[in-house]
């Protein structure tokens, strides 16, 4: 399979596909590994192997972040974050390991538990099948394998079919590290239905799945009784913007949160409601700073704004501006492609309520602005769609800042700060249909692992 610039389309390189052939085999070394308790990496052995790795990812950090940049687009100034993310959530399952363990049951409290101790020891859940996004083609392989391994658990990862090539590179480190390679496994593989089949297989204990939420509950359908699952889809999020909220802080985090990655994250700022004393300058203004970011190709040091992953996703995001301007939304910057692959940061005011930018993940670059009077009546628009996920509220009022956070439908309320804000180890998490389960670090290690109780006499 040819892997090619979303910039500008040019050939990076070509990796081998997976068939039935592989996966069988993928599955049978996986869950073979897994039968015999024997070949369990001791946990000392798995802290060693991912001390290594993020060892090996520092010295190549900078060649890392230029091959995320290339195959997926990201600028360069933001693939190194990622890539310093990436590395401390290798580190952060060595701290999972070293400070998660089971706990003490209390027993000899009455007749029944009289003269017992119990105590819990975790063991790993059994083969990982993790399936994963674009966007952010290293760290989401981190958050995915990373716990995998300290968990104990055999894992079989499927890169998305955009950037196969950060997800290679990083399975390579594992194993210079010193990670069988049966351990983990990287499939690239090109068929819905081939990699339904990997999925679905009974000899799956867990799947962790990263991409659409059409794709994840249609696969969380398909799984074998007992196997257990995380999904991470994408939302609509919204933003409250007070009547006292200070906009000169204000402005570049709703730029950032809205731009970034020229708006494919799943938590990327969409809606934005701002009291409507306020409302029109806070849009000019987000126009105003939204036309001085400079699009263009990721690998230079200066773009802030990269291409979409596909020419065909510039169509889609510009027919849905246009939908939301013929409907009577005012465009106030953007509202064009640039290219075949880079759309303008786009500034809308007011779209329609049942627009497709209103009630869908737009997943390209544009924010969409409008009034309210109430702050109410904004939570209740905020919370009118299918998916939650993470929310925020600028405002200079404590109480505010409250009664947003006990109000909004979502799983993180940011203050002050934008919806796209993120460390590896806090809780992730998508509501409703956006998501199933809880990511960070931490959580998806205590997820790919069960709870094995001792109950015996005390002596």
């Amino acid at each position: 399979m040819e892997v090619r610039s979303p910039f500008d389309g040019s050939l990076i390189a070509t990796v081998a596909v997976a068939g039935d052939a592989e996966i069988e085999r993928a599955l049978s070394t996986a869950y073979a590994l897994f039968r015999d308790r024997s070949a369990w990496l001791p946990p000392a052995r798995r802290i060693e192997i991912l001390r290594k790795a993020a060892r090996l990812m520092e010295e190549r950090a900078e060649s890392l972040a230029l091959e995320a940049a290339r195959e997926g687009g990201k600028p360069l100034l933001d693939s190194r974050v990622e890539v310093a993310r990436a590395i401390d959530g290798v580190q952060l399952c060595v701290d999972a390991l070293r400070t998660e363990g089971g706990h003490v049951v209390p027993m000899d409290i009455n007749s029944a538990s009289a003269r017992r101790v119990a105590f819990t020891h975790r063991e790993p859940i059994g083969v990982v099948v993790a399936v994963s996004a674009f966007n952010h083609p290293l760290n989401l392989i981190v958050h995915q394998v990373g716990p995998a391994i300290a968990a104990g658990c055999p894992s079989i990862v499927k890169p998305a079919g955009d950037t196969p090539l950060s997800c290679l590179r990083f399975v390579e480190i594992l194993h210079e590290a010193g990670l069988p390679q049966a351990w983990c496994q990287a499939l690239v593989i090109d068929d819905t239905a081939l990699a339904t089949r990997l999925v679905a297989d009974r000899r799956v204990g867990f799947l962790s799945f990263i991409g659409s939420a059409r794709v994840g509950w249609m696969l969380r359908s398909k799984l074998a009784p007992g196997a257990r699952c995380a999904l991470e889809h994408g939302g609509v999020a919204p933003v409250l913007v007070a009547e006292d909220a200070d906009l000169d802080a204000a402005l570049p985090k709703l730029v950032k949160g809205g731009f970034y990655h020229a708006g494919q994250v799943c938590v990327s700022v969409q809606r934005v409601y701002a009291h409507r004393s306020i409302c029109d300058n806070l849009a000019r203004r987000l126009a105003d700073e939204a036309r001085k970011l400079k699009v263009g190709d990721p690998l230079s040091a200066e773009t802030e704004v990269g291409p979409l992953i596909r020419p065909q996703e510039v169509e889609r995001v510009h027919a849905w501006v246009r939908e939301a301007v013929d409907g009577g939304a005012t465009l106030l910057c953007g509202g064009k492609p640039i290219s075949s692959s880079c759309y303008e940061p786009t500034v809308l005011l007011e779209p329609p309520p049942d627009s497709k930018v209103s009630t869908e993940e737009v997943f390209g670059p544009v924010i969409c602005v409008y009034a309210y009077d109430e702050l109410d009546e904004a939570i209740a628009r905020a919370n009118a769609l299918p998916v939650a996920f993470q929310a925020a509220v600028f405002t200079r009022s404590l109480s505010t800042s409250m009664h947003a956070y006990a109000r909004l439908d979502a799983s993180a309320v940011m203050v002050n700060d934008h919806t796209a804000f993120r460390v590896d180890w806090m809780p992730f998490a998508g509501l409703r249909e956006s998501g199933l389960g809880v990511g960070g670090i931490p959580h998806t290690f205590r997820d790919m692992q069960t709870e094995k109780l001792f109950v015996g006499p005390l002596p």
